[in-house]
């Protein structure tokens, strides 16, 4: 299906459609041609404060949280559904707005809409507790939503990390203002027409679009946010946190990462080789959690690394939309941080395998898919983020080494043990400081399971009940009954 891309796309703020209030525009880039793709309203620091005076006035006339919330639960369920009604229109505006193939866009919609079904039912099971103080007392916890919640979105997954925060934020009561990235925002719009459609009340969904020097400052420093939701660079996060500090306010960040995949001489060749493709070459790499290395033991090295080169260097390149293994990615300014990783770990020593520059036969922001190896752990392209279709490996000997290797960086997303023996996956997931610990499938879980990382990678858990119980605080109510007898 091609997709509907109208030339100009408003924010949404109170239940209403809007320009900004300067007028200002941005124009969003087709990462596949490099072209301009739309125009969306560019929101001001004055139109953050509108769309927190929304969602603040909504959540103050108890709008939201005063509602049941099995009906809350329902609402979100719908959602769900329209979502998947709509998901072919969808993903082919989310596959050329951010270049990601069509069937990774397809599946970004499923997700999203599994987490207002997820949420949706879990809804009226947010309950309170009782605490006996003896005769004469009453005393009873109540889950409160914090209020407004502010929700700054990162451009890999536009769609998808809206519906994960944005879901359990108004199944607890909370209302929201999401401000989508301005690279690729287009996808996040129709989550405004959903909340419309279901009938959420106006103001409990706000979204705007905006730089994240302006919009994405304001909304985290505004004083009248209660709680912030953000996935982004660690730089960004800690501008975030000390924001968050100054008003004493809860944070959920998620902040990147540099996971490895730790493979045993008895891992299964075919299996490892299919895991290490989808963990490091979805998304053109541009995956906080991808496995960007792979830490090999030296006796099965060699028949990984053949089998990975073989698929690698078959894959084809070019628009999302024809589906293709590697698409563009989301930006100029990301090919160029890419290419630049890939020139850097060739001058350490690396040695490319597969790969290993731009891909100058399309007119867009493609990079081959790239394989390194001979790398070693003091490297900058094993230690720093990259964000691209861009694999180290590296050797090991022993399980000890391998795990020292896996944890040598300041990230802690994700990890991957690869062994047919479970005690060996054990010992090294007890060792392991991430996460998340995926045994022999990279990605193992769904919005059921608890998300977030160790170090820098973050504070906080979204996704599964964990994420629930961050949007609500606990108020205690104590009574003293004066009444003697009945």
């Amino acid at each position: 299906m091609q997709p509907n891309v109208k030339p100009y796309w408003q924010n949404y703020i109170g239940g209403k459609w809007v320009d900004a209030s300067d007028g200002g525009r941005l124009t969003v880039i087709d990462p596949a041609t490099a072209q301009p793709l739309a125009e969306v309203a560019k929101a001001t620091v004055a139109d953050v404060d509108a769309a927190v005076a929304a969602a603040r006035a909504c959540h103050n006339a108890r709008a939201l949280s005063g509602m049941r919330p099995r009906i809350r639960g329902q609402l979100l369920v719908e959602m769900g559904r329209k979502l998947r009604e709509r998901k072919e229109e969808i993903a082919s505006l989310l596959s050329v707005d951010a270049g990601k193939r069509i069937s990774e866009a397809r599946s970004e919609i499923e997700g999203s809409a599994r987490y207002f079904e997820f949420y949706g039912g879990l809804a009226p099971s947010v309950e309170g507790k009782y605490v006996p103080l003896g005769d004469g007392y009453t005393d009873f916890v109540v889950p409160v939503p914090f209020g407004v919640t502010a929700h700054i979105i990162p451009w890999n997954y536009p769609n998808n990390m809206v519906a994960r925060s944005l879901a359990p934020a108004l199944a607890t009561g909370n209302t929201a203002v999401i401000k989508t990235a301005e690279i690729d925002p287009l996808s996040a719009y129709v989550f405004a027409e959903l909340a419309e459609e279901v009938g959420l009340p106006a103001g409990a969904v706000n979204i705007v679009c905006g730089t994240g020097a302006e919009a994405g400052a304001a909304l985290a420093s505004h004083r009248d946010i209660d709680l912030i939701t953000f996935t982004g660079s660690v730089r960004t996060g800690q501008s975030i946190l000390r924001a968050a500090a100054e008003r004493i306010i809860p944070c959920v960040l998620e902040l990147g990462g540099k996971s490895a995949g730790i493979v045993f001489p008895d891992a299964d060749v075919d299996n490892v080789v299919t895991n290490i493709i989808a963990g490091i070459y979805e998304n053109s790499g541009q995956v906080c959690d991808s496995m960007s290395r792979i830490v090999i033991h030296e006796d099965i090295h060699d028949a990984v690394m053949d089998e990975l080169s073989a698929r690698v260097s078959k894959f084809t390149v070019g628009p999302g939309l024809e589906d293709h293994d590697i698409t563009p990615l989301v930006s100029q300014a990301q090919l160029e941080r890419v290419c630049n990783y890939a020139q850097v770990g060739a001058r350490e020593g690396a040695r490319v395998v597969v790969g290993g520059q731009r891909h100058d036969g399309l007119p867009g922001y493609y990079h081959q898919a790239t394989v390194f190896t001979d790398v070693t752990p003091d490297m900058c392209i094993n230690r720093e983020e990259i964000f691209g279709p861009i694999l180290t490996a590296l050797k090991f000997r022993t399980g000890e080494e391998a795990v020292a290797i896996a944890n040598g960086t300041d990230y802690g997303l994700a990890a991957g043990v690869f062994t047919a023996d479970l005690d060996r996956a054990l010992w090294c997931a007890e060792r392991l400081e991430a996460g998340q610990v995926h045994v022999n499938e990279w990605g193992v879980g769904g919005p059921e399971t608890p998300f977030g990382g160790f170090k820098t990678s973050g504070i906080g858990r979204e996704k599964g009940l964990e994420a629930m119980r961050s949007y609500v605080q606990s108020k205690n109510v104590g009574m003293r009954r004066l009444a003697k007898t009945v």
